[in-house]
């Protein structure tokens, strides 16, 4: 086999390999919080409920993972019951994080303060 061949086979498998190990659950957590993929949770992916890219979950993907129970298929109904769950514990509830397009899985990740909530600090 030619080097541009080996490349090309290499090249063929990554690709496929990428495709497969994309997750059913990221399609229904943007589908349910019309995620844009431009957004910082969009461009996140796995991490808004993994450390990383890796198999192990935040503590937003132990809070779904408890609302699945046995369950291998996300449903928005499941990702509705921690809605005002705070995984992180960084003061914002899932849902306000979410909106906020920031990662309730990790605490340092949560929406700025408002202007008016500086001022009142003041």
């Amino acid at each position: 086999m030619t080097k541009s061949r080996t490349f090309l086979a290499v090249a063929l498998a990554g690709i496929t390999t990428a495709a497969l190990a994309q997750p059913t659950f990221v399609p229904t957590f943007n589908t349910t919080y019309k995620i844009k993929p431009t957004s910082k949770i969009g461009k996140a992916m796995c991490a808004a409920c993994h450390i990383g890219m890796g198999p192990k979950n935040n503590a937003y993907g132990n809070d779904l993972h408890k609302a699945m129970g046995k369950s291998k298929v996300l449903t928005a109904a499941m990702l509705k019951k921690i809605e005002a769950l705070d995984s992180d514990k960084d003061g914002v509830k899932n849902l306000a994080e979410i909106k906020a397009d920031t990662l309730p899985g990790d605490p340092k990740s949560k929406p700025a303060k408002s202007a008016k909530a500086k001022k009142t600090k003041k």
